[in-house]
């Protein structure tokens, strides 16, 4: 007798233990065929191994914890018809499975997958082809998504979804992911002490990243290349973007990075290369920027007249058309200890730092400022005789944009 209750409770019929967890296989030419019937027989904590082929079923609502594991590749196709995959359900974890067509909707955010108030989600090492969302969090806590491929073929903002778009949710890590051919490559709004670290947002028709209130997050080591415009960071507080690139975001009204109505923003050993601007701070307060390398951009800095207190300390200003402008003749940001290569200053005694204070915006800039066609003119020798003019004898450059202690050599 008590060795036929411990049979019962081994098998989770009796006493408190948890019932087995079960391992369901998936196969088009198998006894079960079909993803939903798979998840919907599951019980909490089962496994369902999805193997190689070509499924076409209605979306998939999995309203319980389970993992869900693509072997061999297999792919889901939504007929470009409906959304593809639903969480509504705490600890669920989708791996390894292909994606596709999710088609356009302009009443519903269809999405590839789509976790909807959940927490502990992993989705991982998935791909997403011809998506319209690709993968959607709506007021989700404790996820993370991981080394997941995104492409879409979007021609026009209207019909594009995003390729991760999260909304409402907490402490999300968005790691190792490549994204491309979206509206927005990474779209956050309401977002808070979330981390994206290591991926890839090329070649989206709007933004490599977009985010709106999303206060205490950080970004690091991301490479944001060919957007449409870049980055954009919008009524935001407290966010640290550290070790990221800002690349080839070139057009009339393209940049690298923008900030917009933000406070305490922190900007460290990021690069913003060849970018038509490279960083735009329009209501950016006590920003910092340290450690940064702006090279080989139109604007490598434009600060506007909302923007006060910052601070930009050892950073490197190489090749560009213009290091720096403003509109404003009172600005309240400091540069200190910066390299750029225009400065034609000396070091008698020879501490790396130039004896002379260096003045990064140039009257030309000013111009430009106020009439965009006279770019023409940038190669000039009048542009020239104008800046070594007010290089002279300055006049018309804020005076309080002056880095009073610039590095001799470029900063490591």
């Amino acid at each position: 007798m008590i060795a036929l209750l411990v049979v019962l409770v081994a098998l989770g019929v009796g006493g408190d233990a948890a019932p087995l967890r079960h391992r369901i296989d998936v196969s088009a030419s198998g006894a079960a065929r079909s993803i939903g019937a798979a998840v919907a027989s599951a019980h909490s904590g089962d496994t369902v191994i999805i193997h190689a082929g070509l499924y076409r079923e209605p979306q998939i609502v999995v309203d319980k914890p389970l993992t869900i594991i693509g072997s061999g590749e297999p792919v889901l196709d939504g007929d470009g018809k409906h959304g593809l995959v639903l969480v509504t359900a705490d600890d669920v974890t989708i791996r390894g499975l292909v994606l596709r067509n999710v088609g356009t909707s302009f009443v519903e955010d269809r999405a590839a997958i789509r976790v909807t108030s959940a927490r502990g989600c992993v989705i991982e090492q998935n791909r997403v082809e011809n998506g319209f969302f690709g993968i959607y969090l709506a007021n989700v806590t404790d996820c993370r998504i991981s080394g997941n491929i995104l492409h879409a073929n979007g021609r026009r903002e209207t019909e594009s979804g995003n390729g991760i778009h999260l909304w409402t949710s907490r402490r999300i890590t968005i790691d190792g992911n490549r994204v491309s051919g979206h509206r927005d490559g990474i779209y956050f709004e309401f977002v808070h002490d979330s981390d994206i670290r290591g991926n890839l947002s090329k070649d989206n028709l709007r933004y490599g990243l977009h985010f709106m209130y999303s206060d205490d997050c950080r970004y690091l080591r991301n490479t944001f290349q060919h957007n449409g415009s870049g980055v954009a960071v919008m009524y935001t507080k407290r966010v640290e973007m550290i070790g990221n690139r800002f690349e080839d975001n070139w057009g009339p009204a393209a940049y690298g990075l923008l900030l917009k109505e933000i406070s305490d923003p922190r900007l460290e050993n990021n690069v913003f290369s060849h970018n038509t601007t490279g960083l735009l701070a329009d209501g950016a307060n006590r920003l910092v920027a340290v450690h940064n390398d702006f090279v080989g951009n139109g604007w490598a800095v434009k600060l506007e007249a909302s923007t006060g207190d910052g601070r930009f300390e050892q950073n490197n200003f190489a090749e560009n058309s213009f290091d720096l402008a403003t509109n404003s003749r009172s600005p309240s940001t400091t540069f200190a200890g910066n390299y750029w290569d225009t400065y034609r200053g000396y070091d008698l005694n020879r501490d790396g730092v130039g004896d002379v204070p260096h003045r990064p915006v140039r009257l030309f800039s000013l111009l430009v400022e106020h009439n965009a066609p006279s770019l023409i003119l940038m190669r000039s020798a009048f542009v020239e005789l104008l800046d070594g003019a007010e290089r002279m004898i300055p006049t018309l450059t804020p005076d309080a944009l002056v880095d009073a202690s610039p590095a001799m050599r470029r900063l490591r």
